[in-house]
């Protein structure tokens, strides 16, 4: 890399070097993931009729007219977003003025609704819905399925740390295999972070399922590489690219209406990691080995899952009902 140069005595404006360097830096300063979220608000924007740059007012009658149809969480996501695009351009933002803040606020208080939660999948549930796919035929869909179902569920993986799995991700030894995830929601500057998925000798084991699925799509796993989780095609034949993150919600939503689970319909890719937590918890793990295993950082989301998953379990009005003769 070229050396910059260092003339601390003056103010100068930066190099196109530096400039390059400094977008370069913006750039990987936002997860793909994020920007794709920031670019879809800001052709909504446009599509409705906005201007960039975009003034006050503009702004509030975006807010007015697409209140109606957007929730709350969506509304305050787009503005954002477009202040994310001024403060990129260097322009000034319109969304920080009080009269803006203020309408929000107010929004808010009038139009404010309770997140929509994943039901947690609970282990119960699991074995049902894997007990259902043993007895379908066996083809890739299956198999693959199976291994995303329970590499998912114990590994507690978000769905977009499914998807970016790697054959390289995984070291392999008698009991078990170790997970190396390279960048996660909570690991964005790259750290690492690990998490094991042991053996088991009943039909829940992920890592057995693992196995299966990579040797039905190449026996010579020790010599592949790109993504684990690939897509599949109407003919049952897997491609190289690996799954798309949305989909993982589909499967799970149509495979638990399939085999008749109640509540399918509020199943999403976080009903993994709910309901992991609350599985565990209720089966007496350790507070600490479940944080490690969801690769939770705040200790009050862990308790919050578990909380709610015990919400009918440690309840006072339980407590006085069952003293009631």
């Amino acid at each position: 890399m070229k050396t910059l140069p260092r003339d601390l005595t003056t103010s100068q404006p930066l190099t196109t070097l530096e400039t390059e360097a400094v977008r370069d830096y913006l750039h990987a300063a936002t997860s793909d993931n994020t920007r794709r979220t920031y670019q879809s608000a800001v052709r909504q924007f446009v599509r409705w009729g906005g201007r960039l740059p975009a003034d006050r007012d503009m702004v509030l009658r975006y807010l007015l007219e697409r209140q109606p149809e957007l929730n709350m969480r969506t509304l305050d996501l787009h503005i954002t977003a477009l202040r994310q695009w001024h403060e990129y351009q260097q322009l000034t933002d319109p969304t920080r003025d009080p009269l803006i803040q203020k309408t929000l606020e107010g929004m808010r208080r009038r139009h404010g609704q309770p997140r929509q939660k994943a039901r947690p999948l609970s282990i119960e549930a699991l074995s049902a819905l894997i007990g259902w796919l043993d007895q379908q035929p066996l083809s890739l869909m299956r198999e693959r399925n199976r291994a995303l179902l329970l590499v998912a569920y114990f590994g507690a993986f978000r769905r977009s740390e499914l998807v970016g799995l790697q054959y390289g991700n995984l070291e392999w030894f008698d009991d078990g295999v170790v997970v190396t995830l390279e960048r996660s929601k909570t690991d964005q500057s790259g750290e690492g972070m690990q998490r094991a998925l042991p053996c088991s000798d009943n039909h829940l084991c992920p890592v057995t399922a693992l196995k299966c699925w990579m040797e039905a799509i190449d026996p010579h796993t020790e010599s592949q590489k790109g993504a684990i989780f690939r897509r599949i095609n109407r003919w049952d034949q897997p491609g190289t690219r690996a799954m798309d993150a949305s989909s993982i919600n589909l499967i799970l939503k149509k495979l638990a209406m399939q085999a008749g689970l109640e509540g399918a319909e509020k199943f999403s890719s976080h009903s993994f990691r709910r309901g992991l937590t609350t599985s565990a918890a209720q089966a007496g793990v350790d507070f600490e080995l479940i944080r490690k295993q969801g690769g939770w950082k705040q200790d009050a989301t862990v308790r919050e899952y578990i909380e709610e998953g015990r919400a009918l379990d440690r309840n006072a009005a339980k407590e006085l009902l069952q003293q009631v003769k």
